[in-house]
């Protein structure tokens, strides 16, 4: 049977000779990583269970998200999974490092073919040297450092074919950009994406992986690109394990098949809220901003910096105006050091952080406050992820143009003299309000519960679940926090009782692989949410923990509203209101959900 290029890696990590979509394997996991958020947690999981780490040389941990060690939850944590990887012989790339998916592919933990997991829910971002990466809760991470391997349900896989020359203005963040007007934030959800075309083949790494960091985004598993002799010849320089790359079967089947014309791309931004919100950079230019970021895993690599350097090159920040630049790892800090370019930021007035996530992780610099307006390079912009203000999404050369300008411009755009803030000017910036142990005792098949109405789609992880919370282990503690961070829905956890359902749209989930997004609904008593869809990390951390999700597509037509009771039959899909005596089918529980249900979670 011909197959896919993820198929075809994933076939190889397994015992079958090929698999097919919607086929449950178990895959064995080349490179598994823990961050310092989410390490404790898999560290806890480990000492909670007695689980022993199967394979310590290809088991990491990255601290990223506050490399600056400036928070004491952090730092208590940091820590202990130092302790841990002292007594267990595991590699830590601690503060001084960057960005963790970065370095497996600098490092050479990973390479075209291998697999990965980490709790970075851009370990997708691997898709660009043509591995296979995923980000997963600390449940899934503890259990592949214990078994060497995770189950993983077979994504359908989807072909984009670029047509066309890549206009020479447009930048690689232009390109997933450009995506992400066209398909939005779910029309590929669970799907695995290949690109190809000609112009693909001359894509840089860097291109690449700033294309394959924004598949979340996407809701897809990941963007997958067929390795070029250039990612080949990298990979092959800077791994110790020799590899054969893996491509697809020229006869693969593909789900759906996309020509796309590239010669209609531009340069785009995407506006505040969301990053499938993106429009064309002169819908927006002209837009005050107050400060300007580059950096993140989505455009903190060395080609990144020189674009910005290029620019800023004897300009100066405008007025006023704030500039945070932060490499992705500390190799690229050296390189930029050497080269000159911190020399040129620091003259230009922008303010140079270490290596590692930065803002989006809100650990490091980045965050902005309430009434702010900032461009960024980063991934994500949802209401609360880089701070209380509003975040424009946009490319490393718009970015600091922007910065320059005072204004949200194109670098051929940019003006002789800087926009001003005039005293007593009105705000444009919107001001969103900031939003131990698990029991393993066996549940019932069926459930039963008062409803609640969460009319949205897209609902990420942010809003479920802030992330200035994640210092928290303790899940009786969590409840509380439950979408303080949605509008509309900031007093939920005084509202909701034991035993409410959640029902809501399309993407649940989505953003970030925090299994504290769905401990808190858990920590909260209610019962289950029912979603046309969730976002694919999402639904892993719910399964794993035991927390009934049901999927149901047909709940716009429902006749459901705010208070009803409804009565669930996990194992048959089938669904009853007893209000009014009205009744649907849902998607019944797959056997491995309804087995890791009854166990009372995964480990």
């Amino acid at each position: 049977m011909a197959m896919t290029l993820l198929e075809k890696i994933l076939s190889q990590h397994s015992d079958c000779d090929e698999v097919k979509p919607g086929q449950i394997v178990d895959i064995s996991i080349d490179c598994r990583v823990a961050r310092d958020f989410g390490g404790a947690n898999v560290v806890k999981n480990l000492k909670d269970h007695s689980l022993i780490v199967d394979d310590p040389e290809k088991t990491l941990f990255t601290f990223d998200c506050n490399p600056t060690g400036s928070d004491q939850k952090y730092a208590v944590n940091q820590h202990l999974c130092r302790l841990y990887a002292r007594e267990n012989g595991i590699k830590v790339f601690d503060i001084d490092s960057g960005i963790g998916t970065h370095i497996l592919i600098d490092e050479g933990y990973v390479y075209p073919g291998a697999t990965s997991v980490s709790t970075d829910s851009h370990a997708n971002i691997l898709g660009a040297v043509g591995a296979f990466g995923q980000g997963m809760g600390d449940m899934d991470i503890a259990a592949a450092w214990s078994k060497g391997k995770v189950w993983f349900k077979v994504p359908y896989s989807v072909r984009m074919n670029f047509e066309g020359k890549i206009p020479q203005n447009v930048s690689s963040k232009d390109i997933i950009l450009n995506l992400l007007n066209i398909f939005g934030a779910n029309s590929l959800l669970g799907y695995s994406i290949e690109i190809y075309g000609e112009s693909v083949g001359k894509l840089s790494l860097d291109d690449r992986i700033t294309i394959s960091s924004m598949a979340t985004e996407m809701g897809a598993i990941i963007i997958l690109f067929p390795p070029s002799e250039e990612v080949i010849e990298y990979c092959s320089n800077h791994s110790n394990v020799k590899f054969e790359p893996v491509f697809a079967d020229p006869d693969a089947s593909y789900y759906k098949t996309f020509t796309i014309d590239v010669t209609d791309f531009k340069p785009m931004v995407a506006r505040p809220g969301q990053p499938h919100d993106t429009v064309a950079v002169a819908e927006v230019a002209g837009t005050k901003i107050d400060s300007a970021f580059i950096g993140s895993c989505t455009n903190g690599r060395m080609s990144d910096m020189q674009k910005a350097a290029d620019i800023l090159n004897y300009r100066r920040v405008a007025p006023g105006v704030v500039l945070k630049i932060v490499p992705a790892t500390d190799e690229i800090w050296m390189e930029c050091l050497k080269n000159g370019l911190l020399t040129v930021f620091k003259n230009a007035g922008a303010m140079v952080s270490n290596a590692g996530c930065a803002g989006c992780a809100a650990g490091q610099v980045g965050q902005n406050g309430a009434g702010e307006v900032t461009v960024s390079t980063g991934n994500r912009n949802f209401p609360g992820k880089q701070g209380k203000g509003s975040v424009y999404l946009a490319s490393p050369e718009i970015v600091a143009a922007s910065a320059v300008a005072g204004f949200i411009t194109t670098p051929s755009e940019m003006p002789d003299e800087p926009a001003l803030f005039i005293k007593g000017e009105k705000e444009t910036a919107a001001v969103e309000k900031q939003i131990e142990k698990r029991e393993a005792t066996e549940k019932a098949a069926i459930i039963e519960g008062r409803v609640w109405i969460v009319n949205k789609d897209n609902i990420d992880t942010d809003m479920i679940y802030h992330n200035r919370y994640l210092s928290i282990t303790d899940i009786k503690e969590m409840g509380q926090y439950t979408f303080d961070n949605m509008k509309g829905f900031e007093d939920f956890a005084k509202k909701a009782l034991a035993g409410d359902i959640i029902v809501t749209g399309k993407n649940f989930g989505c953003g970030s692989s925090r299994q504290q997004a769905v401990d808190c609904f858990a920590s909260l008593g209610i019962s289950a949410v029912m979603a046309e869809s969730f976002g694919a990390i999402y639904e892993r951390n719910a399964i794993n923990a035991a927390f009934p999700i049901i999927t149901c597509r047909d709940i716009p037509e429902m006749n459901i509203a705010d208070g009803d009771i409804i009565r669930i039959d996990l194992k048959t899909g089938h669904l009853e209101n007893l209000k009014n005596n009205t009744t649907y089918n849902a998607e019944p529980f797959s056997t491995v959900q309804l087995e890791v249900y009854l166990n009372g979670g995964l480990l």
